[in-house]
């Protein structure tokens, strides 16, 4: 058993190689001491050799600047306790191979043994590439193959020189990339007396200018210390000299083992494309024409089999109550349960669609270009260009977004990131945006084809974001930093959208949704169709006595007479029954534990034009803010008994009246309680995860107390201007 590292630049093809070689032995935890994630899986290489594979953290040389790339940094110097490498499998991108040369040259001076894999050939190939790949294993000392993980081409040949270098039967270089110890001759000599007289120059010399972030005796410190200063060893010049030197070798082998096209005589259909995409002008207007045809088309295409689902679960909730006995557990099942679970998997075409069509633009190289036309923006927020791509994340869920912000080298743009991020709407808000859309919002078509729903979906997100910018651009003024921002970001290819990939990434984002989602809303359910079926037995038994017996005189005051009378007649008398049945679940319902919680909140959330249910919702959904149907499912499904069940939850929620009358959902209340989810952070997961990464609970509560302060007024704002 060996232990292999997995290094390269980002975006060189990492993760598809870390899958093609361990498959399902895989298991994700976290370098000791970061929150880094730490990937590791198993190998085998030949009969005899097994490997555990680690997936470290992509960095562009050995000059850390992000928190991941240090972990990166210190498992190469050897300065991770946990992590003793044997061999690298370094990655390089032949598309783009000058660049990723310099961290090859850097692995080989170190004297590790490496096996290079060169990716990207058929892009390469595209741009007129052509490469030697004989020549470059030649030029470079170390074994050269090519792969194509995503097809799983070219894995059993990088196995076999994987066996091979692990058994030594290829050698490091004897003869160093560049003359190492001519960039500080005496103090490298010093250095490699003081440490390891085996250890190679160029660990030397970046114990020279790193060693202050290495776990070394204090008195070993010291000295390294004093031989910098006894050499004047100056690590900014040595390492501008160090990439001069690598530069000039390395555009010595290219000329010998690549053919590349002339840049002046081939005009790339990327760069044409880039004048439009990222026109200071232009490609505003074409990234807001992007975002309202994604939110169109979520409403559009997503409507009939939205409609067909509903359907299906109305059906299902009629038959069950038909076949099953009147038990309370029928009641749970019916009323509980499928209520529940009905109410959120009508929203999956939509969370299907959203997905698929934000994993088209990532594929296309067009999620890259918003982030760098974003950039100039974001820094007048106190954000960067590459705060983008955590925020657009945000909008599938926040915890991958969050975690993703790791990205961000500057510690306050970082954090800024981290409390900004849950503004943005999540797949999560998707079904309450929806339900109030549908409840508030005429289906009109603008111009013959312009969805208002769908132009109201659009607003709500952009309001998120103009809020995450205002809310960040505050907060700038209050956290403090001496840090210098750098935005470096490399534009992929255009290329065409790989389909399968698409319609994976639709079918597990739905999965997860669901499953996530249905286990939350499954268990909250059945909670709450306990505490509103049940209450103090006191109110419940004198609430059982005034109905029945209000039934009962009405039963003897319209029974044997109304047979005979007109059908009219019979069609008012059954209407007043139904009407008193809905009355008595009312009441029962209000006076169930559930009720008394809602009744108790009443008064807080009563400016707002919200009832004591949704306050009910609004403490349910406090888990996953998706549990607002679910709840208001059960709910209405309680209150209803066995009287309804055959009508939507929107034409239930439709009818909901208040007790003076009047309509629960009107337009003021709607874009209210939208407002309201837009803005609170109703998500445990989220404020466990940034609890998590800032290693502090300071951060999560003060999310948790400027998301709530921030959603009640401006709720509040928008009622009262709407009512």
């Amino acid at each position: 058993m060996i232990q292999i590292g997995l290094v390269g630049n980002p975006n060189s093809g990492k993760s598809s190689l870390f899958n093609a070689l361990t498959g399902l032995n895989q298991k994700v935890g976290n370098f000791p001491g970061v929150t880094v994630d730490k990937k590791t899986g198993l190998s085998q290489l030949t009969d005899q050799l097994k490997a555990t594979v680690i997936d470290l953290p992509g960095t562009y040389s050995l000059y850390p600047k992000r928190g991941d790339e240090w972990v990166t940094y210190q498992v190469l110097m050897d300065q991770d306790p946990d992590v003793k490498i044997d061999l690298l499998v370094l990655l390089a991108d032949a598309a783009n191979l000058k660049r990723n040369l310099l961290f090859v040259s850097q692995i080989i001076d170190l004297k590790i043994p490496v096996v290079v894999a060169l990716t990207m050939m058929d892009m390469a190939r595209s741009k007129g590439i052509e490469i030697d790949v004989g020549g470059l294993e030649r030029e470079l000392g170390v074994p050269v193959v090519v792969v194509n993980p995503r097809k799983n081409k070219g894995i059993i040949p990088l196995k076999k020189a994987m066996a091979a270098t692990a058994l030594h039967q290829y050698q490091p270089p004897a003869r160093d990339f560049i003359p190492n110890k001519e960039l500080a001759g005496a103090a490298v000599d010093r250095v490699k007396t003081l440490v390891d007289h085996e250890m190679s120059d160029y660990k030397a010399v970046h114990l020279l200018i790193n060693h202050e972030r290495f776990a070394l005796p204090d008195s070993l410190q010291t000295a390294i210390e004093d031989t910098e200063k006894n050499n004047q060893f100056n690590p900014t010049k040595t390492q501008a000299e160090e990439i001069l030197q690598r530069y000039t070798r390395i555009k010595s082998i290219m000329q010998q083992t690549v053919v590349e096209p002339d840049p002046l005589q081939k005009s790339l259909f990327t760069e044409k494309l880039d004048n439009i995409l990222i026109h200071r002008v232009w490609g505003y207007l074409i990234l807001l024409g992007v975002l309202f045809l994604l939110f169109q088309s979520v409403f559009l295409l997503a409507q009939y089999p939205m409609d067909f689902i509903e359907w299906g679960f109305g059906e299902m909730s009629t038959w069950l109550t038909h076949v099953l006995p009147a038990a309370w557990w029928a009641d749970m099942l019916v009323n509980g349960i499928v209520a529940g679970i009905g109410g959120i998997v009508v929203f999956v075409p939509q969370i299907m669609i959203l997905f698929g069509l934000t994993t088209i633009l990532e594929d296309t190289g067009y999620m890259a270009r918003i982030s760098f036309l974003t950039d100039k923006l974001m820094r007048k927020a106190g954000l960067n260009g590459k705060s983008v791509m955590p925020m657009i994340s945000a909008f599938a869920c926040a915890v991958p977004a969050i975690m993703s912000a790791r990205s961000i080298e500057n510690t306050k743009e970082r954090l800024l990131t981290i409390l900004v991020t849950p503004l943005m709407s999540c797949s999560a808000r998707l079904p309450v945006y929806t339900i109030l859309i549908a409840l508030v919002i005429p289906d009109k078509r603008l111009a013959g084809f312009i969805s208002l729903p769908g132009l109201v979906m659009m607003g709500l997100y952009l309001f998120g974001i103009v809020m995450a910018m205002a809310v960040s651009w505050v907060a700038k003024w209050f956290l403090r930093s001496k840090e210098k921002s750098f935005f470096i970001l490399e534009l992929p290819m255009y290329r065409a959208p790989r389909w399968r990939n698409v319609f994976t990434t639709m079918f597990q984002k739905a999965k997860i949704f669901v499953v996530d989602a249905g286990r939350v809303i499954m268990v909250i359910s059945m909670v709450l169709w306990v505490l509103s079926s049940y209450g103090p037995p006191g109110r419940m038994k004198a609430i059982d006595a005034t109905y029945e017996a209000a039934l009962e005189d009405f039963d003897r005051q319209h029974g044997p007479d109304s047979a005979a009378a007109p059908a009219a007649a019979n069609e008012a008398v059954a209407a007043a029954r139904d009407a008193l049945e809905k009355e008595y679940g009312s009441a029962k319902l209000a006076g169930s534990y559930a009720g008394i919680l809602g009744k108790a909140i009443e008064p807080v959330i009563r400016p707002l034009g919200y009832d004591w249910k949704i306050g009910i919702a609004l403490i349910t959904s406090f888990a996953a803010r998706e549990v607002f149907v679910g709840t208001m499912a059960t709910l209405y499904s309680v209150e209803d008994d066995e009287s309804n069940n055959e009508l939507l939850l929107r034409e239930k929620m439709r009818q909901a009246k208040r007790e003076d009358g009047t309509p629960v959902y009107t337009l003021a209340t709607g874009v209210s309680l939208m407002l309201f989810y837009l803005l609170a952070m109703q998500c445990m997961s989220t404020l466990a995860i940034v609890k998590r990464e800032t290693r502090s609970w300071k951060w999560p509560m003060i999310q948790l107390i400027y998301m709530t302060a921030l959603a009640y007024l401006t709720s509040l704002l928008a009622y009262q201007l709407l009512s």
